[in-house]
């Protein structure tokens, strides 16, 4: 391998990179991709330094995979993009909204999914065991399942089943899919929600150690913020939702269910995702009320003359969910939490942040700001950890769990995702309250050897391509 520079008389261009930070491209290994045909440039992940983007999470993905990954070719995207075949999304194909264990026949017709996505290139399987219908599902199905996608030699990345109370029964459900599968584990955005819970990280980080110990290849990925995001039906008691909407209504129509329904969303906002206070749930997106968006479940109860109570809170839930939903925001993590899991050695990071553009919604400020953040934050200014391993964390250790070799790393023959940033003022600017800001110190991002922001702007060409996974790997 030559060592010899190039002559700056024989470069096209020369980007002056002194007292800079040269690194690999950014790969996000928990990444919302729902909206790249509307925002193919993905600029919000791409001025963070992410050149790769695994998409599927949490359950959720394009289904059939493969007509999916040919209208993204054919639209030229700005980042490399890459998917998990998602169980909900499979389950929810061949059993709808049911609530029972699959039949032999709908099980092999789910294994058939999982196959097909294989075959199309999915990275390995997703589950949301928190979601509808994931939730409904058995260990045995997703064991069934898993052991598909490792038989391709895929992974397995989990959205615990409960990450409040119940998570390190979460956590042991995992790791023993894992072992059961044989196959790669990812718990990811791994956190500990709740007041009740909160410190819980020292039992769930021993747990990934011994399960590694014992031959599990498990791994971890987190967002540094201590704030969740998801729909507001994650405070809705599961088996309230069976059936679909129209189930749903019908409960609601008989008072004794009624209550239940309602006893268990107090429930959820004293122990779980409502933090037991309502001005912890932070709305994100309201199709059908966008002033509400930004506010919190406090403030619409105070707009309509109620106390800001868990009860009171229950009924806008209620509300909210008739009207088709809501997205949120849930302010229910520790900080000592966040520190603790994001030095673990077995831990990557990734922004869970959906594709996001300015004056769209209020969006979690990961979407713009998790890589920076990490690196403006805990590396510079807290010491949490080096910047050498933050830069593995976000490169090199993705990289290896998806089986890419020639990503992640900066070498000749390798692809030339690269970042330049400034290792004195890279920052995040996006806030909860004001989460539409891109960050401050990632000047170049170079994609596929072309670049992609230049002194810290886009330069708007698309040159990401659709990842597979690597054949027998």
């Amino acid at each position: 391998m030559s060592t010899a520079p190039i002559a700056r008389s024989e470069a096209a261009r020369v980007i002056d990179a002194r007292g800079r930070t040269v690194t690999p491209g950014f790969i996000d290994m928990h990444a919302h991709l729902d909206p790249l045909l509307r925002l193919p440039l993905a600029e919000s992940a791409l001025r963070q330094g992410v050149t790769t983007a695994l998409g599927g999470p949490d359950g959720g993905s394009p289904l059939p995979l493969a007509p999916y990954l040919d209208s993204v070719r054919s639209l030229a995207v700005g980042i490399n993009v890459a998917y998990l075949a998602g169980h909900n999304a499979i389950r929810r194909s061949v059993m709808g909204m049911s609530d029972q264990r699959p039949t032999a026949e709908e099980l092999g017709r789910m294994k058939a999914l999982v196959a097909t996505a294989m075959r199309d290139g999915a990275f390995g399987l997703s589950t949301g065991l928190l979601y509808l219908p994931g939730t409904y599902s058995d260990i045995d199905e997703v064991v069934a399942l898993s052991q598909v996608a490792a038989d391709s030699g895929g992974i397995y990345t989990s959205h615990l089943r409960k990450e409040g109370i119940g998570l390190l029964d979460g956590v042991a459900e995992a790791l023993e899919i894992g072992r059961r599968a044989r196959i790669p584990v990812v718990l990811t955005h791994h956190k500990a929600v709740g007041q009740m819970m909160w410190g819980k990280s020292v039992q769930t980080l021993a747990m990934v150690d011994s399960a590694r110990r014992a031959g599990t290849d498990v791994l971890l990925d987190q967002y540094p913020y201590t704030a969740t995001h998801t729909g507001i039906g994650v405070l809705v008691p599961s088996w309230a939702m069976a059936g679909g909407s129209a189930e749903f209504e019908k409960r609601l129509a008989i008072p004794a269910m009624r209550d239940s329904i309602v006893r268990g969303i107090v429930q959820n906002i004293l122990t779980d995702r409502g933090g037991g206070d309502i001005s912890r749930v932070q709305f994100a997106r309201v199709s059908w009320d966008e002033s509400l968006e930004g506010k919190t479940l406090a403030d619409w109860a105070r707009r309509r003359n109620m106390a800001p109570t868990p009860e009171n809170g229950a009924m806008l839930v209620l509300e909210a969910m008739r009207n088709g939903g809501a997205n949120a925001i849930y302010h229910v993590l520790d900080e000592a939490d966040v520190r603790r899991i994001m030095a673990s050695p077995n831990t990557m990071i990734a922004s869970d942040g959906r594709l996001s553009q300015p004056g769209d919604g209020h969006p979690h400020p990961r979407a713009y700001g998790t890589f920076p953040r990490v690196l403006g934050k805990y590396v510079r200014e807290h010491r949490l950890i080096s910047l050498e391993t933050a830069i593995y964390k976000m490169t090199g250790m993705p990289a290896k769990r998806l089986g890419l070799p020639d990503r992640g790393v900066l070498r000749e023959g390798a692809f030339a995702d690269i970042v330049v940033f400034d290792p004195r003022t890279v920052r995040d600017q996006a806030t909860f309250t004001d989460p539409h800001q891109y960050p401050v110190g990632i000047e170049t991002v170079i994609v596929n050897g072309i670049i992609a922001v230049a002194r810290s702007a886009p330069t708007g060409v698309r040159a990401g391509r659709v990842l597979l996974r690597p054949r027998g790997g």
